[in-house]
């Protein structure tokens, strides 16, 4: 079907020479103008059968949008030509546009990130480069309001208020280069620890939770020094809206919603490590969005430049939490699209093809493993000296330790030697024993494994029973390889035991207890030496006697052939969430978590060790500190028999249910409660559905032939829905599958994604429109900032905290589930 009347086609004032323009393809004459050239044909032109059709939908059935203007207000005029679109595409059929055929020009692949503009001149006068730079002037402004907000009474309360009992210690530890565990990874405790020796902190004070800092503690300069990390968030969520090619209004959204949060604002006024995390997030979505605007000149400078930092960026964000796995996989999912399309393209050289393959595994691969190698490389050349986390790493590790006594400890074990048993999983613990019993099997005396120093470690090596009893006066008897021993605990007398009953968590496997004591036992106490290998000499058949530390053992059961075993399952809180020790009943020579080394070693009668066995590299400490990191980590599941009033669920998060007390709620103390500004999470979260509603929409009228924007806009509007929407899922679903106990601060980079994702709809559907007018756009802005200015003011106290009787201050209690008034 065709339009009945002729269109006339504008193509702009002639050339000034009349002559025709040289192509490979017709030759059309340049009219001068187009209703006179429709009536009046030049006599030298050609005669026209049909003019081209043009798209004569009415705006009921088809809505354009053109390219944003710096101010974000698009002005009417012809999309199809400034795109350099095909005009033989809008060939209609039966009333609807075919999307499908719109052809894009031949100047490159369509951008949906900011629009390229071209660099200015070099300013030549100081007014010229303040003209030049008036777009820095909005984020300047609003990182001053930041540093007010973040700087504002931050050392009001002046007692440790949540978690900076925990970090602060471990910023201590680095000042007094004590080794400590932990589940996170050191690059936020090293921070810590440097704005601490900064402040000229000495690292003497315990940080127990509520205790109150003592004038020696500078614990106000050490709070603002952290908080510069929560300043910096304003002016990246700025810089990202910039560079995510939204609106100038949508910028201020963004940058406003930022700096008004009250859950981003309270959790960066502390000794924390939420702020270093939210800020490496904000720089590696900042990275890529800067990457995403270099595509189109590939290999160059700036594309180099953008791509590196965002893999430095993602290093740095993993190296402070195990949270910034998820941005990470964001860029990921980005990258596996990216090089698709590239695949995808004819005209790209394998050449070209390998190079982007080989620039991604570079900057994105392999530079934020060497940065987060890095950290942990660090992290150990700083905690040299002994500390309370010794016993979660290996046994040579902590022989090289400062203060560590292992060196004095006698190399050759003998029998009646006091020794520890080390498991040499990836993050095993210490054979550890005490009075507690089974509550189901054997009810027998539990054996566990430990990663903290205790006696309850200590074992005696013993004859068998139907052997002559040990004699501390005789001739020394040397452990050898094939040798059945019996292994005492120290503290109880009882022996190790294992018999035919399923262990409570491993049940294929048999259960290990203590039975009997000093004088009565059986013959299921028996377990045969076997020697692996030695660290340090090799091969067993190069020597006879067993070493402490370098020799590699395993246990077997004597009487049921199973080896002893620790593989990281956690027992129920009955156990104490200790490690399970079982006895394995299939034989795996490979299997490591059947190794296990003498850690400790106690013998009068015997000489100190030679320190020149005890070497430990650096890649076998990096791994196994990871492994005891994840198991300690995954240790973290609620008890369901206790109460966590501080703990919340996923799904109590996206529409604020919940709160969180940061510190104690008397009448007399100053009150601190993480929770958000509601309008922004709550719009956030529902602008997460709409996005997916309207995409959904879209997608449907596109498949209809309907036209509802370009192609540059359909592309921008994509792109910016998959950044917020693929990065708010990539951070929220891990935490509806994963066991460990939650807080609502988890939440708080998956925020971010919402935020950027508010303001893209309401660019988008308000800001960007051509159906409603500049004065509405500014009213509905107006009114965004309104609230939401409005709502932080609102809710303020909560962050800058909050003195005398908390049921003083009415108002504050917008939903019923929150427990911020005592009732």
């Amino acid at each position: 079907m065709r339009p009945s009347g002729q269109v006339a086609l504008d193509l702009g004032p002639p050339y000034e020479d009349g002559e025709r323009s040289d192509s490979d393809f017709e030759q059309i004459p340049h009219p001068s103008h187009s209703t006179h050239w429709a009536q009046h044909p030049p006599a030298h032109a050609a005669p026209r059968e049909e003019q081209l059709p043009l798209h004569y939908m009415s705006e009921e059935k088809a809505r354009r949008r053109v390219t944003r203007g710096p101010g974000g207000n698009g002005a009417y005029a012809d999309p199809v030509a400034e795109k350099g679109l095909d005009y033989d595409a809008f060939d209609d059929d039966e009333g609807k546009d075919v999307y499908s055929k719109m052809k894009v020009s031949k100047g490159g692949p369509i951008s949906s990130g900011r629009p390229r503009r071209p660099p200015p001149p070099p300013p030549t006068t100081v007014r010229e480069f303040f003209m030049q730079n008036l777009e820095h002037i909005p984020p300047i402004i609003y990182t001053l309001l930041s540093c007010w907000t973040r700087f504002h009474k931050i050392g009001k309360a002046g007692v440790v208020v949540w978690d900076e009992a925990h970090f602060g210690k471990f910023g201590s530890h680095y000042l007094k280069r004590e080794f400590y565990f932990d589940v996170h990874p050191p690059l936020g405790k090293m921070l810590v620890g440097l704005v601490g020796l900064l402040s000229g902190y000495d690292g003497s004070f315990g940080f127990e939770s509520g205790g109150t800092y003592p004038d020696t503690v500078p614990y106000v300069a050490m709070r603002v020094m952290l908080a510069t990390f929560g300043v910096a968030l304003v002016p990246l969520g700025w810089y990202t809206a910039v560079e995510l090619g939204m609106s100038w209004m949508a910028c201020h959204l963004v940058a406003l919603m930022v700096l008004c949060d009250v859950a981003w604002l309270c959790i960066s006024r502390f000794i924390l490590l939420d702020s270093m995390l939210l800020f490496f997030t904000f720089t590696t979505v900042f990275c890529l969005a800067k990457f995403h605007n270099q595509q189109y000149r590939p290999f160059s400078f700036d594309w180099w430049l953008w791509l590196a930092l965002t893999g430095y960026s993602i290093g740095c964000v993993c190296s402070v939490k195990w949270v910034g796995l998820f941005v990470t996989f964001l860029v990921g999912a980005y990258t596996i699209e990216d090089l698709w399309e590239k695949f995808g393209d004819l005209k790209m050289s394998v050449r070209d093809q390998v190079r982007h393959w080989a620039a991604r595994v570079g900057c994105l691969i392999v530079l934020p493993i060497l940065v987060y190698m890095a950290s942990f490389k660090l992290h150990f050349l700083v905690l040299n000296h002994s500390g309370p986390g010794d016993a979660q790493m290996s046994s040579l590790f902590q022989a090289n330790l400062i203060g560590n006594t292992f060196s004095e400890n006698p190399l050759d074990i003998a029998y009646g030697s006091r020794v520890t048993l080390k498991n040499m999983g990836w993050g095993g613990g210490l054979l550890h024993s005490h009075v507690q019993t089974y509550p189901v099997g054997s009810e027998q005396q539990q054996v566990t494994c430990y990663h903290y120093k205790d006696e309850n470690n200590e074992w005696n090596i013993m004859p068998r029973w139907d052997e002559e009893p040990y004699d501390g006066e005789g001739p020394l008897r040397f452990l050898k390889d094939g040798d059945a021993i019996r292994l005492q605990h120290a503290p109880t007398t009882r022996n190790l035991h294992s018999h035919p009953i399923p262990a409570p968590i491993t049940k294929l496997n048999n259960e290990v207890s203590c039975y009997g004591n000093a004088t009565i036992g059986d013959y299921q106490d028996y377990w045969v030496v076997e020697v692996v290998d030695d660290i340090h000499r090799g091969g067993k058949d190069k020597y006879d006697k067993i070493h402490s530390l370098t020799t590699r053992l395993r246990f077997r059961h004597q009487a049921s052939g199973c080896y002893l075993r620790a593989a990281n399952a956690v027992l129920p809180q009955w156990g104490f969430k200790q490690i399970e020790v079982s006895c394995d009943k299939e034989n795996n020579p490979k299997d490591i978590h059947t190794y296990w080394n003498v850690e400790s070693h106690w013998n009068d009668r015997l000489p100190a060790g030679d320190t020149k066995f005890y070497k430990s590299p650096f890649f076998r400490d990096f791994w196994h500190l990871n492994v005891a990191m994840a198991t300690s980590n995954n240790a973290l599941v609620p008890d369901p028999d206790k109460e966590d009033i501080l703990a919340s669920k996923p799904l109590d998060w996206p529409f604020l249910r919940v709160g969180l007390r940061m510190c104690g709620w008397g009448d007399q103390q100053t009150k601190y409660y993480l929770v958000g500004t509601p309008v922004i999470w709550w719009g956030g979260t529902v602008s997460l559905i709409l996005a997916a509603l309207a995409a959904g929409v879209y997608l449907m009228r596109q498949q209809r032939k309907y036209v509802d924007m370009e192609p540059r806009e359909w592309e921008h509007f994509l792109y910016v829905c998959k950044v917020a929407g693929v990065g708010w899922l990539l951070h929220f679903v891990p935490f509806m599958i994963m066991g460990r106990v939650t807080y609502i601060h988890h939440y708080l980079p998956t925020l971010y994604f919402s935020v950027l994702m508010l303001a893209h709809l309401l660019d988008h559907f308000v800001f960007s429109s051509r159906r409603l007018s500049d004065r509405t756009k500014q009213i509905v802005f107006g009114v965004c900032v309104l609230i939401i200015v409005g709502t932080f003011w609102w809710f303020k106290g909560v962050a800058f905290g909050i003195d005398g009787p908390i049921n003083d201050h009415w108002g504050l209690k917008w939903r019923s589930s929150w427990n911020i008034y005592n009732e």
